[in-house]
């Protein structure tokens, strides 16, 4: 097995996980959301707590959904056979940022570059 297959079926595993996290955080939303339907709040506390658990766990689903997005990204550069491609300028991702980061989709000039310019978000 080639080193892009490992790094290949790692990201098939971290895709599982990553799909795992998301359906486990979605029900525990679903959860907490209808234990509150219907009963009342007395306290402005409980409200701001259940509001701000709210909001971390909505953080924390946009994390795992960009994190998806971006596995599942390389998954399909390495079916079609363009793993370790930059998206932007056409050049090599070393296998250093790949071994380090499987799902690099920006060789580390193109990332920086990127970076500097305030856009964090790659191109898909």
């Amino acid at each position: 097995m080639n080193r892009f297959e490992e790094l290949y079926q790692n990201l098939k595993k971290e895709q599982v996980q990553l799909q795992r996290e998301l359906e486990q955080l979605r029900d525990e939303m679903k959860l907490a959301g209808e234990g509150r339907e219907g009963s009342p709040f007395g306290k402005r506390e409980e409200e701001a707590t259940e509001a701000s658990e709210l909001e971390r766990n909505l953080i924390l689903q946009s994390r795992l959904e960009d994190a998806l997005a971006e596995v599942e990204h390389a998954i399909r550069k390495y079916e079609a056979g363009t793993y370790g491609i930059c998206d932007l300028c056409g050049g090599a991702i070393a296998l250093a940022r790949l071994e380090a980061l499987p799902q690099a989709s920006l060789c580390l000039e193109c990332k920086a570059c990127q970076t500097k310019n305030g856009r964090n978000k790659s191109v898909r």
